[in-house]
């Protein structure tokens, strides 16, 4: 019985391995990399190096869901580690961003609040419960498209400021305070349905 369990932790090994080399996993530990030197040229107010580095993030999140799909290489660690990346990458800008004075305390506060409350409701969730559709909303999906959009009209505004950047930056804001509030509670919602759904073990 003892080669038999040495055989099976070994092959876990090997799995844990095989998802770690993942291309599309590699992309995301790039995107996680690049968090720290965006948020230095934020600080240090070279903002088209911030903007070409977001960019550059937001290409490599494009690119590993290709591949995942492309290379059949879609990953349980892929799974979890994309979505927290993203979070990361997203809210530590919001946070720069504010520190900055760039934007307001009350869009920071919100959308920082709800990207942290979702992602300990989510570990509690798969730590405590049989639940493991973590899988974002329509509304969810919409609030991170406006992020998105907010982060580079706010970065790119430092340095190329036309009319329609401003009302893109104007806009987007507007839309990340309305879909974060929306979709916070929406996913509050799918949670307590989850949890009141039969076959669900505690």
């Amino acid at each position: 019985m003892r080669p038999r369990s040495g055989g099976a932790r070994n092959g876990t090994a090997i799995d844990s391995m095989n998802d770690l080399q993942a291309t599309p996993n590699l992309l995301t530990f790039l995107r996680l990399c690049i968090v720290p030197f965006l948020v230095l040229a934020v600080l240090d107010g070279r903002f088209e190096m911030a903007f070409f580095l977001f960019v550059l993030a937001g290409m490599t999140d494009a690119l590993d869901g290709l591949l995942a799909r492309w290379l059949q290489q879609r990953t349980l660690l892929g799974q979890y580690l994309d979505p927290v990346v993203d979070k990361l990458l997203l809210s530590t800008l919001f946070l720069v961003l504010h520190h900055e004075t760039l934007i307001s305390r009350r869009v920071t506060v919100l959308v920082f609040a709800r990207d942290l409350g979702i992602m300990v409701v989510a570990a509690i969730l798969y730590a405590t419960t049989s639940i493991r559709n973590f899988r974002p909303s329509i509304f969810g999906k919409a609030n991170t498209v406006a992020q998105i959009l907010a982060l580079a009209a706010v970065m790119l505004a430092q340095f190329y400021r036309p009319p329609w950047v401003l009302h893109i930056r104007s806009w987007s804001l507007t839309a990340t305070v309305i879909l974060t509030l929306f979709s916070g509670f929406h996913y509050a919602w799918r949670v307590v349905r989850q949890i009141g759904s039969p076959g669900v073990a505690g």
